[in-house]
Protein backbone atom coordinates (compact mmCIF):
# COMPACT_ATOMS: atom_id res chain seq x y z
CA UNK A 1 0.00 0.00 0.00
CA UNK A 2 1.52 3.44 -1.18
CA UNK A 3 2.48 5.64 1.96
CA UNK A 4 -0.07 8.70 1.02
CA UNK A 5 -2.81 5.54 0.63
CA UNK A 6 -1.87 3.88 3.99
CA UNK A 7 -2.02 7.69 6.22
CA UNK A 8 -5.63 8.10 4.44
CA UNK A 9 -6.90 5.19 5.93
CA UNK A 10 -5.29 5.51 9.40
CA UNK A 11 -7.03 8.49 9.23
CA UNK A 12 -9.97 7.25 8.34
CA UNK A 13 -9.85 5.14 11.26
CA UNK A 14 -8.62 7.28 13.78
CA UNK A 15 -11.93 9.52 12.73
CA UNK A 16 -14.33 6.40 12.39
CA UNK A 17 -13.39 5.31 16.18
CA UNK A 18 -13.28 9.00 16.94
CA UNK A 19 -17.19 9.85 16.19
CA UNK A 20 -17.55 6.29 18.10
CA UNK A 21 -15.85 7.50 21.48
CA UNK A 22 -17.85 10.73 21.17
CA UNK A 23 -21.56 9.60 20.34
CA UNK A 24 -20.83 6.86 23.08
CA UNK A 25 -19.72 9.70 25.85
CA UNK A 26 -22.65 11.87 24.35
CA UNK A 27 -25.52 9.08 24.88
CA UNK A 28 -23.95 8.25 27.87
CA UNK A 29 -23.83 11.77 29.83
CA UNK A 30 -27.49 12.58 30.41
CA UNK A 31 -28.26 16.09 31.15
CA UNK A 32 -32.13 15.75 31.56
CA UNK A 33 -33.31 19.60 32.35
CA UNK A 34 -36.49 20.88 32.48
CA UNK A 35 -38.06 20.95 29.43
CA UNK A 36 -41.19 21.89 27.86
CA UNK A 37 -41.59 18.52 26.31
CA UNK A 38 -39.97 14.78 26.80
CA UNK A 39 -39.54 13.13 23.31
CA UNK A 40 -39.29 9.65 23.88
CA UNK A 41 -38.35 7.56 20.15
CA UNK A 42 -40.08 4.83 18.96
CA UNK A 43 -38.49 0.73 18.42
CA UNK A 44 -39.78 -2.69 17.83
CA UNK A 45 -43.83 -3.70 19.03
CA UNK A 46 -43.37 -7.66 18.47
CA UNK A 47 -46.22 -9.15 16.49
CA UNK A 48 -48.31 -10.24 19.43
CA UNK A 49 -48.14 -6.36 20.45
CA UNK A 50 -46.19 -6.22 23.53
CA UNK A 51 -43.35 -3.65 23.19
CA UNK A 52 -39.94 -4.80 22.54
CA UNK A 53 -37.60 -4.66 25.82
CA UNK A 54 -35.75 -2.14 24.29
CA UNK A 55 -38.66 -0.18 23.70
CA UNK A 56 -40.46 -0.30 27.35
CA UNK A 57 -36.64 0.24 28.44
CA UNK A 58 -37.16 3.97 26.66
CA UNK A 59 -40.50 4.99 27.36
CA UNK A 60 -39.33 3.94 31.56
CA UNK A 61 -36.69 6.20 31.02
CA UNK A 62 -39.22 8.67 29.98
CA UNK A 63 -41.80 7.64 32.59
CA UNK A 64 -38.98 8.22 35.18
CA UNK A 65 -38.52 11.91 34.18
CA UNK A 66 -42.28 13.03 33.67
CA UNK A 67 -42.88 11.83 37.21
CA UNK A 68 -39.93 13.97 37.60
CA UNK A 69 -41.71 16.70 36.91
CA UNK A 70 -39.19 17.39 33.93
CA UNK A 71 -41.61 17.90 31.19
CA UNK A 72 -45.60 18.66 31.61
CA UNK A 73 -46.02 16.12 28.37
CA UNK A 74 -44.42 13.56 26.56
CA UNK A 75 -44.31 13.19 22.67
CA UNK A 76 -43.97 9.45 21.31
CA UNK A 77 -42.76 8.71 17.72
CA UNK A 78 -42.39 5.76 15.66
CA UNK A 79 -43.62 4.55 12.55
CA UNK A 80 -46.08 1.21 11.51
CA UNK A 81 -43.84 -1.02 12.13
CA UNK A 82 -43.01 -4.57 10.15
CA UNK A 83 -45.37 -6.54 12.98
CA UNK A 84 -48.21 -4.39 12.15
CA UNK A 85 -48.25 -2.07 15.42
CA UNK A 86 -48.07 1.61 15.09
CA UNK A 87 -45.27 2.24 17.82
CA UNK A 88 -46.99 5.71 18.79
CA UNK A 89 -50.22 4.08 19.57
CA UNK A 90 -48.51 1.40 21.58
CA UNK A 91 -46.54 3.59 23.41
CA UNK A 92 -49.05 5.59 24.42
CA UNK A 93 -51.16 2.98 25.94
CA UNK A 94 -48.24 1.68 27.90
CA UNK A 95 -47.91 4.95 29.20
CA UNK A 96 -51.22 5.88 30.21
CA UNK A 97 -51.68 2.44 31.84
CA UNK A 98 -48.54 3.83 33.82
CA UNK A 99 -50.41 6.86 34.95
CA UNK A 100 -49.86 9.48 32.41
CA UNK A 101 -52.84 11.28 31.51
CA UNK A 102 -53.91 11.25 28.07
CA UNK A 103 -54.19 15.25 27.70
CA UNK A 104 -50.19 14.72 28.44
CA UNK A 105 -49.14 12.73 25.58
CA UNK A 106 -48.61 13.54 21.95
CA UNK A 107 -48.80 10.36 19.92
CA UNK A 108 -47.02 10.74 16.51
CA UNK A 109 -47.86 7.50 14.43
CA UNK A 110 -45.29 8.90 11.32
CA UNK A 111 -42.04 9.10 13.10
CA UNK A 112 -40.54 6.38 10.52
CA UNK A 113 -37.23 7.60 10.96
CA UNK A 114 -35.09 9.73 13.09
CA UNK A 115 -35.17 12.42 10.58
CA UNK A 116 -39.18 12.47 10.55
CA UNK A 117 -39.40 11.85 13.78
CA UNK A 118 -37.61 15.10 14.02
CA UNK A 119 -39.76 17.14 11.62
CA UNK A 120 -42.70 16.13 13.24
CA UNK A 121 -42.01 17.46 16.81
CA UNK A 122 -41.02 20.67 15.20
CA UNK A 123 -44.33 21.32 13.73
CA UNK A 124 -45.94 20.21 17.29
CA UNK A 125 -43.10 22.53 19.07
CA UNK A 126 -44.71 25.51 16.52
CA UNK A 127 -48.29 24.75 16.87
CA UNK A 128 -47.70 24.34 20.99
CA UNK A 129 -45.09 27.16 21.59
CA UNK A 130 -42.66 24.82 22.56
CA UNK A 131 -39.29 25.83 22.81
CA UNK A 132 -37.23 22.95 24.78
CA UNK A 133 -37.01 19.00 24.61
CA UNK A 134 -35.62 15.98 26.30
CA UNK A 135 -35.17 13.27 24.05
CA UNK A 136 -34.66 9.45 24.94
CA UNK A 137 -33.36 6.94 22.87
CA UNK A 138 -30.75 4.13 23.50
CA UNK A 139 -27.42 6.05 23.89
CA UNK A 140 -25.82 5.70 20.16
CA UNK A 141 -29.05 7.37 19.25
CA UNK A 142 -29.06 10.45 21.38
CA UNK A 143 -26.55 12.20 19.44
CA UNK A 144 -27.99 11.91 15.80
CA UNK A 145 -31.39 12.99 17.41
CA UNK A 146 -30.05 15.56 19.13
CA UNK A 147 -28.58 16.96 16.20
CA UNK A 148 -31.70 16.69 13.61
CA UNK A 149 -34.16 18.21 16.50
CA UNK A 150 -31.31 21.40 16.02
CA UNK A 151 -31.98 21.22 12.32
CA UNK A 152 -35.34 21.58 12.67
CA UNK A 153 -35.92 24.41 14.92
CA UNK A 154 -34.94 26.92 17.38
CA UNK A 155 -34.83 24.61 20.20
CA UNK A 156 -33.00 23.59 23.61
CA UNK A 157 -32.31 19.95 23.22
CA UNK A 158 -31.45 17.23 26.22
CA UNK A 159 -30.19 13.79 25.87
CA UNK A 160 -31.20 10.77 28.77
CA UNK A 161 -30.50 7.32 27.65
CA UNK A 162 -32.83 4.31 28.50
CA UNK A 163 -31.10 1.78 30.59
CA UNK A 164 -30.90 -1.45 28.19
CA UNK A 165 -28.07 -2.81 26.90
CA UNK A 166 -27.33 -5.35 24.55
CA UNK A 167 -24.49 -6.98 22.16
CA UNK A 168 -26.74 -5.41 19.48
CA UNK A 169 -26.17 -1.79 20.87
CA UNK A 170 -21.98 -2.29 19.31
CA UNK A 171 -23.40 -2.56 15.61
CA UNK A 172 -26.18 -0.21 16.22
CA UNK A 173 -23.29 2.10 17.19
CA UNK A 174 -21.22 1.34 14.02
CA UNK A 175 -24.18 2.14 12.14
CA UNK A 176 -24.66 5.59 13.68
CA UNK A 177 -21.39 7.04 12.36
CA UNK A 178 -22.24 7.25 8.55
CA UNK A 179 -25.97 8.01 9.04
CA UNK A 180 -25.13 11.29 11.41
CA UNK A 181 -22.72 12.64 8.30
CA UNK A 182 -25.91 11.20 6.02
CA UNK A 183 -28.04 13.69 7.72
CA UNK A 184 -25.47 16.65 8.74
CA UNK A 185 -25.06 17.01 4.97
CA UNK A 186 -28.58 16.31 3.36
Amino acid sequence: MKPALRLFAQFLVFWFVSHAILTTLDGLDDNPQPADCILILGNTVNPNGTLSARLQARLDKGLELYRQKLAPVVMVSGGLGKEGHYEGRAMAAYLEAAGVPADAIIEDNLGNTTRATAQNFAAVAQRQQLGSVLVVSQFYHITRTKMLLKQQGNHQVYGAHADYFELRDMYSLLREIPAYYRYAFN
